[in-house]
């Protein structure tokens, strides 16, 4: 790893900035001191632009190496506001990114009082940096306004209706959503109960560009990078999108479930 750095002229400084990492942690990479994952392997080698052979091998090799299952517990363990980061890397690489979301709102989408539900669950407990992570998080929505992405968000009716958090702030959400609908880069769909589907939305995933699908799960989340499981994860989104309501359909429906919080 630090052969190609040096390769193609970059300080460890200029290759942590441009994978969204810090210093001291392409430092241990490229030391051996610590074990990147294939998501890891992934952003340096595009930010070192390095040829398509050279990039699938060393990915591969990666992929060996770790176990592609990012763990809650262990999150947990090493702080929640490290995770943000993690994803704040992946939302910055990508150009195009597709989020599945059955159950709940994702985080690029939450208001404050929904992102701080979500850190402190029943089952998972408080975490000791909830207002750090909230901090990051909240800063990770700024990608939203990047006109050079285009984010297509689909949240079934499900997912809209689910008291995750009070009335009140149930409904300051779906106004939310209404208006970052809005934005130039953004597009958000809504499936409803009463549109019949042969599929069953069975988990939250994310798929970034072509090259890497996220599906999550109550233990962990799992990173996909075989194309085959990235196609097939795109046909799912695409058969679902094709069937939900998009753009004023989709925000007078949101505004309706708002309007039912509202009445709660």
């Amino acid at each position: 790893m630090r052969k190609l750095r040096k390769a193609a002229g970059l300080t460890g400084g200029q290759l942590a900035q441009r994978c969204h990492m810090s210093q001291s942690q392409i430092s241990r990479f490229e030391t051996g001191q610590l074990l990147p994952g294939a998501d890891d392997v992934d952003r340096i080698l595009h930010a070192l632009d390095v040829d398509d052979l050279m990039h699938t091998e060393l990915v591969a090799l990666a992929k060996v190496a770790n176990i592609e299952f990012q763990n809650v517990r262990a999150d947990l363990r090493r702080g929640l506001h490290h995770t943000q980061r993690d994803l704040a890397g992946l939302e910055a690489s990508a150009t195009h990114m597709r989020h599945f979301l059955p159950s709940l709102v994702t985080g690029l989408l939450q208001v404050p009082e929904y992102i701080r539900a979500g850190l402190n669950t029943p089952v998972a407990g408080e975490t000791s940096d909830t207002t750090r992570a909230t901090a990051i998080k909240l800063d990770r929505q700024a990608v939203l306004h990047d006109t050079t992405k285009r984010f297509d968000f689909l949240l079934t009716e499900q997912a809209l209706r689910w008291r995750f958090c009070e009335p009140s702030v149930m409904a300051t959400q779906m106004d939310r959503l209404i208006s970052v609908s809005r934005l130039p880069s953004v597009a958000i769909g809504a499936l409803p109960l009463s549109i019949g589907c042969a599929e069953g939305p069975m988990s939250t995933f994310v798929l970034y560009d072509a090259r890497l699908a996220t599906v999550e799960l109550h233990a962990g989340s799992v990173v996909l990078r075989d194309p085959k499981e990235i196609e097939y994860y795109r046909k799912l989104f695409d058969y679902f999108a094709e069937r939900a309501l998009w753009g004023a359909d989709a925000r007078g429906f949101i505004g309706e479930v708002g309007e039912s919080f509202r009445r709660a």
